[in-house]
């Protein structure tokens, strides 16, 4: 079931997100950025000013009232940008990343909003394959890859956000 997040969730989103994105968990699943870099994704701090901000909705995907997956949207009055995407590692590749994307796209529609943008890593080529497979396509613009206070970067390459959009209808 896809619900809206709410501040009693932060925890537990805190503890997904992270175990998607970095450390050794992330790396059952196909999304990691592992090898990337080190430290944490995001903070309970940071997941709770988001939550409270009103332009930002989380919408979680619960199972057996487990958080197992998420993704953070933002109105930025003429797009909707999306963020964090996360699923469980060791649930990726069941199909709840396409239902969270599909409920993005009838959230987006419901604000009136006539595109949904988003950043990944450009050398993240396999999710970048992915989510062009679901309609976003590159604009081709490019923008730093912003560091946060426990971000350490190992990857030998400079790493970028690439600029996807895609037109909702």
């Amino acid at each position: 079931m896809i619900t809206t997040a709410s501040l009693e969730d932060v925890t537990a989103l805190e503890k997904l997100i992270n175990s998607a994105y970095r450390g050794e968990t992330s790396k059952q699943g196909w999304t990691t950025e592992a090898n990337l870099l080190q430290g944490e994704r995001i903070t309970i701090n940071e997941l709770s000013e988001i939550i409270r901000n009103k332009e930002n909705t989380i919408l979680k995907f619960t199972d057996n009232n487990t958080i197992i997956g998420c993704v953070l949207l933002v109105n930025k009055g003429n797009k909707l940008y999306l963020g964090m995407l996360t699923v469980s590692p060791e649930l990726q590749n069941s199909g709840i990343g396409k239902k969270l994307l599909q409920q993005a796209e009838k959230h987006a529609l419901t604000l009136g909003l006539p595109k949904i943008v988003m950043t990944v890593i450009s050398i993240r080529e396999e999710l970048i394959a992915w989510y062009n497979r679901h309609g976003f396509i590159d604009t081709g613009a490019r923008e730093p890859f912003p560091l946060n206070n426990t971000d350490a970067v190992i990857s030998q390459q400079p790493l970028e956000f690439v600029i996807l959009e895609k037109k909702v209808s």
